[in-house]
């Protein structure tokens, strides 16, 4: 466990030492900070002034989160190219995997590290949620599975990305083909909506977003956390089993 920590711990530091962390942190709170003023102004000219304590949560925090999964899918891709394309491309990622570390700890480690930014993320943006309270009685525990669900999606989206920086030696690439990837997980949902096509609801079952959904509205369901728990877990997998390629 030590060996993963300090995996972490310095794959974290290498994240926040490059600009890039902190241009994509100021980038999103900008974009966030917009469309909660936006949402905040709606909601205000909609609801007047009357006490709909739960539209509250529901129209700007659920609306919120809704913008934040898009703009997660957009920019967790571009965190996620680094974690071996730029290793493998440097040949430090040859050191790498001739250190005492295993490949499970290696993984793990790399994901950990990359979860100080998610978390990083989610707090500026649970910050401005909960600003709500100062003007209204805020419904905290809809506010907190709309949280959960982000965590849970952003946890997704970066497994994946991270599985498909083992992939290849170019960041930029990496980034391309993980949001491809995403994107696809993505429309799922769409897709399982025709109404001709067979094993419809197992399609829609694989959709990221349709799970997230369930979360955002307030009503959590374990099946919807396991479900993220297993992605996280089988892209992580897939990451051991190509860097154990590589090494032999």
């Amino acid at each position: 466990m030590s060996m993963v920590l300090t995996i972490a711990r310095t794959e974290a530091r290498r994240i926040f030492v490059s600009p890039l962390a902190w241009a994509v942190l100021a980038v999103m709170q900008l974009i966030l900070g917009v469309f909660f003023v936006l949402y905040l102004d709606a909601y205000q000219r909609e609801a007047g002034m009357s006490d709909q304590y739960m539209g509250v949560a529901d129209f700007i925090g659920g609306g919120l989160y809704n913008t934040a999964n898009v703009v997660f899918l957009l920019v967790l891709p571009l965190m996620t190219m680094r974690l071996f394309a730029e290793e493998r491309k440097s040949g430090s990622l040859t050191l790498l995997l001739s250190s005492p570390a295993s490949l499970i700890q290696i993984v793990l480690g790399k994901f950990l590290g990359l979860m100080s930014f998610m978390l990083a993320a989610l707090a500026l943006l649970a910050l401005m949620s909960f600003t709500l309270c100062a003007g209204t009685h805020l419904d905290v525990g809809r506010i907190a599975a709309g949280l959960l669900g982000l965590f849970l999606m952003m946890s997704a989206f970066g497994a994946a990305g991270l599985f498909v920086s083992t992939l290849t030696r170019e960041p930029v690439i990496a980034a391309v083909a993980a949001f491809g990837l995403l994107l696809l997980l993505w429309i799922l949902q769409g897709v399982a909506q025709s109404e001709s096509l067979q094993h419809a609801d197992l399609i829609g079952y694989l959709s990221l977003i349709g799970h997230f959904e369930n979360l955002r509205r307030g009503v959590f369901n374990s099946a919807d956390v396991v479900y993220y728990l297993l992605f996280v877990a089988l892209f992580l997998w897939l990451s051991v089993l190509r860097l154990d390629i590589e090494r032999n």
